[in-house]
């Protein structure tokens, strides 16, 4: 390519400077310039490297040539989201919320927000580190495998040359002169807001001309209003799947843009969600000492009741169900070849573990996690999932946003959900897709199983109707409180009572319900419907035909799967690991009954001197499974030799030997 010179007086013309300046500045070496003898020359590529380098932050995102509308790389609710920003934002708008489903692009429509639109520096915000850390790698220019820029060809490598530059904010080793030097820079919210000496106070009110809030409906909290108040004359964005908080605190903004979950299922650009329910035809169970026989349309109308679906949660038999279910349908996605995973949500840790074993009993290899797990338990097991050692995880308020592993593609739902935001947050695990952008390919389906006694195809329907533009109807439809469940229950302490009101003797299963997300006679759904396909060539008519003959209603019955068959070993091996997590928990319920705490001595020197050793849970232990050896009529040390039916009965006598104690210490006491 031939070089292009200018003279000194078109080089300072080009510029926008006198030519005085012009020549001080070559003589400095602050300007590229070339010299023989009296005569100076500027080659023009040159000058527009040192203008891109030299450039002020507050020029960068509304001068650089970058590349977003005709974008083919770009998927379109990148694209439109875009357009509808820049839309508000040049109308001299701050406020703006976008909605977009997970796994549609939140990422990329981070890093293309401010071109064209912010006259400064840009503020990313992250609810937690998972999420940070993806973010920096897509706002990395030093990346070359993950930065979006360049992946999707947004700004030319020349230009990328000069920036834009990221400042990670972190405890260890970042500084205020990161941040000078840089056009963004990335923070979780724990670490701008909870220290803000740290941070926060550094920053003058007009750092910042934008601010980018991933998984914005966090916003609404105390500690993200106090930055947007640092900041009250930036652009704010929120980014959100869910626009509206389950606390019913709204979201400060403008709704912009929102894109349609189903929108996404047709496009390919999230999995297409299939429910699933295990419908007994009976039900046998006994409700606070009264035996019940129930019909599948007795179930049906008693789902909504509170104390029932509580009892169905935790219960084994109907807990088995749902795990032969689940597993029948991660066996039938693994048919392509895939090795499809299976993320399975749980009422409290002790029930998490329970459906472990259940699970682990099936000849499948199964971990839970939770939050009393230490952060390298927890590293374990994440790492053990990824790597594909693990078929399943069952979780306690674990794996939330950011949580990224496309080979998820089974929910299995053991809880009741009261409310349509952490059903939607928890299904979401499944969503992203394994092959991009190819709505038909087997491998992007996502199955949801679960009971139908806890009324969890209440939560389904909510869920379609969230793509409705009606505000108000959504706010109801995601506000309210979450199961209602003991407080104990769901943080996994000990509770009181040791039985349940509700325990399910058996139940008899001959079908499934299943529904599919998708409704075919959903007439926008038909038009999205025609316009991909015209779009890639189909037959767009004969295609929502096809559907409607698939498909004439909402729910439909399939027979039920074959119970998946249980090793004896395995299955007496998980018998003694319950039995023994039953005693530690009963342990904790017993010290509750007596007002005592885990690390007292109590037990040892006031209640059972000379039986029992060590701090008041040690004891607690030692005594219930002293009771377990009499019940059973063992010698102590020789649990290991037992049959899985004798493990089974002491647990369930669990409760008469809890009861037994707790009568026992009170009238010692008295």
């Amino acid at each position: 390519m031939k070089t292009e010179w200018l003279n000194a007086e078109e080089a300072a013309k080009y510029l926008g400077i006198s030519t005085s300046n012009l020549y001080s500045m070559a003589q400095a070496k602050r300007i590229p310039a070339h010299r023989v003898g009296k005569i100076w020359k500027f080659s023009v590529s040159e000058l527009n490297s040192w203008v891109r380098t030299n450039k002020p932050i507050n020029e960068f995102f509304t001068s650089v040539d970058f590349d977003i509308e005709d974008n083919f790389f770009l998927r379109d609710p990148q694209k439109e989201a875009y357009l509808a920003a820049y839309d508000f934002f040049i109308k001299g708008q701050k406020r703006a919320i976008l909605q977009l489903p997970v796994g549609c692009g939140k990422s990329g429509l981070i890093s293309i927000l401010p071109l064209g639109i912010a006259q400064g520096r840009v503020l990313v915000i992250a609810p937690n580190l998972t999420i940070k850390e993806e973010l920096s790698r897509v706002l990395s220019i030093s990346n070359k495998r993950f930065c979006f820029w360049s992946k999707c060809k947004i700004l030319k490598p020349e230009v990328m040359a000069t920036g834009p530059y990221l400042a990670v904010l972190d405890s260890v080793d970042s500084n205020i002169h990161d941040c000078d030097n840089s056009h963004f820079v990335l923070t979780n919210i724990q670490q701008l807001a909870v220290n803000t000496d740290r941070w926060l106070s550094q920053f003058t009110s007009d750092y910042f001309d934008m601010i980018l809030v991933d998984e914005g409906h966090h916003s609404a909290a105390l500690s993200w209003i106090n930055v947007f108040n640092k900041f009250p004359n930036a652009k704010v964005v929120n980014l959100t799947a869910t626009p509206f908080r389950s606390d019913q605190k709204d979201i400060e903004g403008d709704l912009v843009y929102k894109y349609a979950f189903r929108a996404a299922m047709i496009k390919g650009y999230i999995k297409k969600l299939q429910a699933i329910y295990v419908s007994p035809s009976e039900l046998y169970f006994t409700y606070m000492g009264d035996s019940k026989h129930y019909t599948l349309d007795d179930v049906l109308a008693l789902k909504e009741e509170k104390w029932f679906s509580k009892g169905v949660a935790l219960s084994p038999i109907c807990n088995q169900n749902i795990v032969d279910a689940s597993l029948d349908k991660l066996e039938n996605l693994r048919k392509t070849g895939t090795q499809h995973q299976l993320i399975a949500v749980a009422c409290s840790v002790d029930h998490a573990k329970q459906i472990r074993s259940l699970y682990t009993e099936k000849g499948y290899n199964a971990a839970a996690i939770h939050s009393r797990m230490s952060p390298d338990e927890q590293e374990k097991v994440t790492r053990e999932l990824k790597s594909g050692i693990l078929d399943c995880i069952i979780q306690v308020q674990m794996l939330g946003e950011g949580f990224d592993h496309p080979k998820l593609s089974v929910a299995a739902i053991f809880r009741p959900f009261r409310s349509l935001a952490p059903y939607v947050q928890f299904v979401g695990r499944i969503m992203r897709v394994i092959v991009q952008n190819d709505p038909r390919h087997p491998d992007n389906a996502g199955k949801i199983v679960t009971h139908i006694g806890l009324n969890l195809d209440s939560q389904m329907d909510d869920f379609r109707q969230i793509d409705r533009e009606d505000e108000k109807f959504l706010k109801d439809l995601i506000e309210g409180k979450e199961p209602d469940l003991p407080e104990e229950v769901l943080n996994g302490s000990a509770r009181m009572r040791v039985s349940e009101q509700m325990v399910v003797q058996n139940e008899i299963v001959d079908n499934f319900i299943e529904e599919d997300f998708i409704d075919p006679d959903d007439k926008e759904l038909q038009q999205e419907l025609q316009a991909v396909a015209e779009s890639l060539g189909f037959d767009a008519e004969g295609l929502a035909e096809f559907l409607k003959k698939k498909k004439t209603d909402r729910f439909r019955t399939t027979p039920a799967s074959a119970p998946f068959p249980i090793n004896p070993q395995t299955q007496r091996k998980e018998a003694r690991k319950r039995l023994t997590d039953v005693t530690k928990r009963n342990a904790k319920i017993l010290l509750n009954r007596l007002s005592l705490s885990n690390g007292g001595q109590q037990l040892q020197y006031d209640y059972a001197p000379g039986h029992v050793t060590g701090s008041n849970f040690v004891a607690a232990v030692q005594l219930i499974n002293h009771e377990v050896n009499r019940l059973l009529e063992i010698k102590p040390g020789s649990r290991a030799l037992l049959k899985t039916e004798d493990y089974q009965i002491a647990m369930d006598g669990m409760d008469e030997i809890i009861n037994t104690l707790t009568r026992r210490f009170y009238k010692k006491k008295e």
